[in-house]
């Protein structure tokens, strides 16, 4: 049986009679190919990274395990129609913590209609995009309650400052979700999350190498997924959080023909000096700040990650 993602946060829905991805109970994601070229170039991309051997193995784990294709019967009523079959990168997870960031200070590629590059161009100039490389497209957080959940409106979060960017991703590592942007996260997760040798900057750095090397394909309009499941922490400095970066959407990308695809580089370079920022600036995470909250909540980690009950 066939059930909508409950977990998903950005892209195509498949609510009210409308088409969009579905997930079984197995850890299977079915996206629905699209009939224009946005579906053959996602096919040729999934074909051809799944079979290049110039790919090292360390960095296909950033990409979804690809299935193949299956006719399934569409969200939207229209019958069987084909399918990507793709991992569900939060299957099993009971409290996902996902955000969605389009990488790239330009979402449109040369080859595309006029009329597209304006539509494209005219969301970069309006969102993030274009002044820092990036953008949120969506995001949920959890709390250390059991109904707490921070699940904004998408259109808010494309549109915010480096300011605010830099407070949601602050918020995205905190104990508490609030959709308060004037309060004071306390960034209690970020040195599990973001930190440690296989946090997500690590796991960043490790594409950024990858990216200042590989010119086979150019990830146009790509995102960067992070994800945590909100659970507590190994209670000891350096604890892991199992975080993973996932690189999904590949509509529109494009043969790399030997040069290094800058457009992605930079804005993923963008992204991480924010991140970056965030595990250096010692302001909001502060062991005391970390503490005060777990006094309430049942005691904090040696590295200030407060535990849920």
């Amino acid at each position: 049986m066939l059930k909508v993602p409950e977990h998903q946060v950005a892209g195509h829905q498949a609510l009210g009679g409308h088409l969009g991805p579905l997930i079984d109970d197995s850890g299977r994601f079915y996206k629905p190919l699209q009939g224009d070229e946005r579906g053959s170039k996602e096919m040729s991309f999934y074909t051809s990274f799944s079979s290049n051997t110039r790919v090292p193995e360390h960095i296909r784990r950033f990409f979804p395990v690809f299935h193949g294709t299956q006719l399934v019967e569409a969200s939207d009523g229209s019958g069987r129609k084909p399918h990507l079959v793709l991992e569900d990168v939060t299957s099993g997870q009971f409290k996902p913590c996902v955000m969605d960031i389009k990488i790239g200070s330009r979402t449109w590629y040369s080859e595309s209609s006029e009329d597209y590059i304006q539509r494209c161009l005219k969301k970069d100039m309006e969102t993030s995009s274009l002044s820092l490389g990036f953008r949120i497209s969506g995001l949920q957080v959890y709390g250390n309650k059991e109904s707490e959940v921070w699940k904004p409106e998408r259109k808010v979060v494309q549109k915010l400052d480096a300011d605010e960017v830099r407070l949601v991703l602050k918020r995205f590592v905190s104990s508490d979700p609030s959709p308060d942007l004037e309060s004071n996260p306390d960034c209690c997760y970020a040195s599990s999350v973001y930190g440690g040798s296989t946090g997500i900057l690590a796991q960043l750095l490790e594409l950024k190498a990858w990216f200042e090397d590989q010119t086979t394909y150019h990830f146009n309009s790509c995102s960067v997924l992070m994800l945590y499941e909100k659970k507590p922490l190994l209670p000891k400095k350096g604890g892991s959080s199992a975080a993973e970066v996932k690189l999904i959407d590949f509509a529109h990308v494009t043969e790399g023909k030997g040069v290094i695809d800058h457009n992605f580089l930079g804005g993923l370079c963008s992204f991480i000096k924010f991140i970056s920022e965030i595990l250096t600036n010692p302001d909001e995470q502060s062991p005391r700040t970390c503490s005060q909250y777990s006094d309430k909540n049942g005691g904090a980690t040696e590295n200030g990650a407060a535990e849920s009950k």
